[in-house]
């Protein structure tokens, strides 16, 4: 995204015209009213990387823009970054340029900021990293009051942690999320907790299980779980089922059980096409699931995942990609009804937008 579009004067008018854009795409499945979710206009994404650049004697932030891939960028001033990060900008690039140890061969560097205070930098490097930088990152992180991480090729040294813990509010309630460095996190965390919200909201009173695929670190099923009896969700990446069980714990949640799979796998499994090891301890009959919540990647679902989920009474999809979903619901309308619509503005000043949407049965 150019820094160039962010003005914070259009906000309203571009996001006005997202919602019109998705109601028209969306128009044929005669949903209810949009409902639209806006974003702080400036300081707004928790994460963000950049590249480092080094010109004679001078060393600084540059980011590339898809039309010119291949022309850097110089970015002194960052509006969108939280506080947190654009604060840290300044100060890790006036400790880094007059060192030359930490200097030499910095290529990337990575900031984790959360609403509750801490932030994570990764210091990526094109050398290996020795016990002098070490002592030197540790005196800066100790100075700063964040956590560093050095990278180099097959080297990763974690100077004291290597997640973040998030607090999030829902509905006068704080959710704690162990948010881990190079794992997904949402970007816009003022966003996501209305995101959040509205998910929490619109699956109350609908009783019975739950069963959720992709489920991260368990964004939204340490919010929900407390609308159904048992949770069972999927997740692929083993450091997000690590973070997602350890954030169970951390909100005080014992009615979660998490399947490290695939959500294609477990759709075969569920439908009781074939067997698997992963879920040998998990008894698939004890559910009584009323309920499906799906958050999936760009690609959107899988054709044997739609299949799946249209079986179920109620259908929660937050999507990040209104082409796929628009897709996807011309199969899952053919059973269900929208019930409700909206849209979450994660990523202002670009064309991307964030779906929900609640279906149910006919």
């Amino acid at each position: 995204m150019p820094l160039s579009n962010v003005n914070p004067a259009n906000y309203q008018q571009q996001l006005h015209n997202k919602a019109e854009r998705i109601s028209q795409q969306f128009r044929e499945f005669c949903p209810p009213d949009l409902e639209v979710y806006d974003s702080p206009s400036l300081h707004f994404r928790v994460r963000a990387e950049f590249k480092i650049w080094h010109q004679d004697d001078d060393t600084y932030y540059v980011m590339f823009n898809k039309a010119e891939p291949k022309q850097p960028v110089r970015i002194d001033h960052f509006p969108i970054g939280s506080t947190m990060i654009t604060g840290l900008m300044d100060t890790l690039m006036e400790a880094i340029k007059p060192s030359p140890l930490l200097r030499h061969k910095l290529f990337q560097m990575e900031f984790l900021t959360t609403l509750s205070g801490q932030a994570l930098v990764t210091m990526i490097y094109h050398k290996p990293l020795g016990d002098d930088w070490q002592q030197l990152a540790e005196q800066l992180q100790q100075q700063l009051q964040i956590k560093i991480i050095g990278r180099s090729k097959k080297q990763r040294l974690v100077l004291s942690e290597d997640y973040v813990t998030e607090s999030l509010t829902v509905k006068d309630r704080q959710y704690d999320f162990q948010q881990v460095e190079n794992s997904f996190t949402q970007p816009n965390a003022t966003v996501n907790q209305k995101m959040l919200t509205w998910a929490l909201d619109n699956s109350r009173g609908l009783g019975g299980d739950l069963v959720e695929l992709y489920c991260g670190n368990g964004n939204f099923t340490v919010v929900l779980a407390q609308n159904f009896n048992k949770v069972l969700a999927t997740e692929i990446s083993k450091t997000s089922v690590r973070s997602a069980n350890y954030n169970f714990e951390l909100n005080g949640i014992s009615n979660v059980t998490v399947a490290r799979m695939s959500s294609e796998d477990f759709s075969s499994a569920l439908a009781g096409e074939r067997e698997f090891r992963r879920l040998k301890d998990i008894d698939l009959s004890s559910y009584q699931f009323s309920t499906v919540l799906v958050d999936p990647p760009r690609a959107g679902l899988d054709k044997l995942t739609e299949k799946l989920i249209s079986q179920f009474d109620h259908i929660l999809y937050i999507s990040c990609n209104p082409n796929t979903l628009y897709e996807n619901l011309k199969a899952l309308c053919q059973s269900h009804d929208i019930i409700k619509f909206a849209i979450f503005d994660q990523f202002p000043y670009t064309d991307h937008i964030e779906c929900g949407v609640m279906l149910s049965k006919r």
